[in-house]
Parts: structure tokens; sequence; C-alpha cells
């Protein structure tokens, strides 16, 4: 006999730390945010506030639900309907994390090496992209075209293209605006009718240098900066820049390949790390390590979860070459 199917049991939102605080303090929130907090003005926080409000309703019966029935058996429940929220609800987010990692290694990576990049600017540059989002997508650029000059330039074929899955990400340990990229790209370069080599080892340096120049002449071109900037930038001991490169994923490694496409677009951050004080009017944030944690006003946490939500339609996560 097959194993017997677990029983769905409809979990309960509103019991959840994360959700009591969203739900105390969001009616204040609204009345303090132009204010406390407005950074993109008015337009966008009306968008903000449909997200939150389907948020309240995500996964609650009362608020509307489909019934699934077996036409077999006759075994049927209730299934509450979902916001699918990306980044403000931990649990439509977790499902399109799950989603994504799967489809990624079933219908888009080939059997080859990959490896995982993470490219970072300096903070000097990080506020940029908090007033102007669209900034996101030309970072995610940069990165592909910085890992295309370095991957290319060992290939003597003129058609070799690695392939590269790259996710935007603009948040930090402790929820701080941290714009950086997150990119799953083949080890190598395919050319022809699918061939693919592997390449050979390489100097971070190298690439660092490249992504520092790209990321520059975006900001020169878009008169963010000035070319004064950028030459005193020149004599800093340390850029700001940095790119860490992960160890090589060999084929047929399903678990680390679908491990880190779950981990490129994961949540902005952790209910499992939050605890709610609501007679303070606190929340307490620990580090990933469990070694530091942070105490924030409530208000203070709302603004800065709310920092980290998509413009309506944003794409974070781009699909470059092969």
């Amino acid at each position: 006999m097959p194993d017997v199917s677990p029983v769905y049991r409809p979990r309960s939102p509103q019991v959840s730390q994360y959700y009591q605080c969203v739900e105390d303090h969001f009616e204040t929130f609204e009345q303090v945010y132009d204010e406390q907090f407005s950074r993109q003005g008015s337009a966008w926080f009306r968008y903000l506030k449909q997200v939150i409000y389907r948020y309240l309703d995500c996964g609650i019966l009362h608020n509307g639900f489909a019934r699934v029935k077996c036409g077999e058996c006759g075994h049927e429940y209730l299934l509450a309907f979902s916001c699918k929220r990306r980044h403000f609800c931990p649990s439509c987010h977790q499902k399109r994390v799950v989603e994504f990692g799967e489809r990624l290694c079933e219908d888009v990576l080939k059997a080859v090496p990959h490896r995982h990049f993470v490219f970072s600017i300096p903070k000097f540059l990080r506020r940029y992209f908090l007033y102007d989002r669209k900034l996101l997508s030309d970072l995610s650029r940069c990165g592909w075209e910085s890992l295309k000059e370095f991957y290319t330039a060992v290939f003597p074929k003129a058609d070799a293209v690695p392939g590269a899955v790259i996710a935007t990400h603009t948040f930090g340990d402790f929820l701080g605006w941290h714009p950086h990229l997150h990119v799953l790209v083949s080890d190598g370069c395919f050319y022809g009718n699918g061939v693919f080599r592997q390449a050979p080892l390489f100097e971070l340096k190298h690439l660092e240098k490249i992504f520092q120049h790209k990321v520059f002449k975006l900001f020169l071109s878009k008169e963010k900066i000035t070319p004064e900037l950028v030459n005193m930038h020149k004599t800093w001991r340390h850029s700001g820049f940095n790119v860490f490169c992960g160890p090589r994923i060999q084929p047929g490694d399903e678990n680390a390949m679908e491990n880190l496409a779950r981990y490129i677009i994961r949540a902005c951050f952790s209910q499992e790390r939050m605890t709610y004080l609501p007679d303070e009017a606190k929340v307490i944030y620990q580090s990933k390590d469990g070694k530091d944690e942070k105490t924030f006003d409530a208000l203070e946490w709302l603004a800065a979860m709310c920092s980290h939500v998509p413009d309506k339609g944003q794409q974070l996560v781009k699909y470059y070459g092969y």
C-alpha cells in the first residue's frame, strides 16, 4: 500500500509575531509615513498599502477560499486565498522560492559546472538605488556584462558566451539598505552548437576591476556622480567594491544547485529571527549567525521591511546569455 498522504493543515498567519506587529502598528505607520519615513513619494506608498492590506487578508478563510475536492474518494478541504506578494508575505514568498528552485534546476540550467558570485558596491553609491529603483536593473546589467567580458576573454571563439541567472537583493543582515547581486553562472562558455568548455582558474581582482569600471560608467552616464568623485575614489585604499566567488558546483549535485537557487531569491527577513514585544512596541531581530541582535521601534521595523518591497511589476531576477 502507498504511504498515507499528509493531511492538509491550514496555516494561521494571524498568530505569528510578524502578523501581530503589522496589524498593531500599520495604521499608525500610515499616519506618520509622510512625516517620518517618506522616501519614494505618495504614489509608491499607495501601492505599498495594497501590498500590506492583501497580506493581512492572506491565508485567512474569512477573507475567501477555494473548496478542493477529490473526484475519486470525495475528500475535500478549504484552501484560503493567498496574496502572492513578494518579500512582505513570508508564506507566499517562500512558495515562490521553492517553485523557482525546482524550475531552475529542471528547465533552465544545463548539466555543466556552475558557480555562485556576489557583487557588492560601496556604501556611498547605495542610496541612489533607494530613490531610483530603475538603477537596480542597470546594476544587474553591469554584473552580467562584467561576467561576460571576464569569461569570454579566455575563449578564442567569437560566439562564446556563459549563461547566468542574476537576482538583485536590496537588504543586509539587519534589513539595512544594501543593494547587491547574487549570480548563478555557468563556469565556462557555450559556443557553436551548444558545445560547453569549462573556464580555467581565474583571478577575482580582475573581475572586480571590470565591475567597478562598469558601475562608474553607469553612474556617470546617468549624471549621478561627477568625474572628480571617480578620480578621488581611485585614491582610496579600499574601493568598497567586492566580488565573492563560491566553490564550483559539479553537474549532478542537485541538492547543492537547488539550495543555491533558492538562496539567491530568499526573503529579506526570517520570522524565526524576530521577537515582537507588543507592550513595548519593539522588535528584536537576531543576526544570521545568532551572535548579534538589534532592537527596532515597531514603526522603524515596518519602515525597514517596506523599503525592500519591489515596485509593482519590477523584475528582480533576470536571465542572460546562453
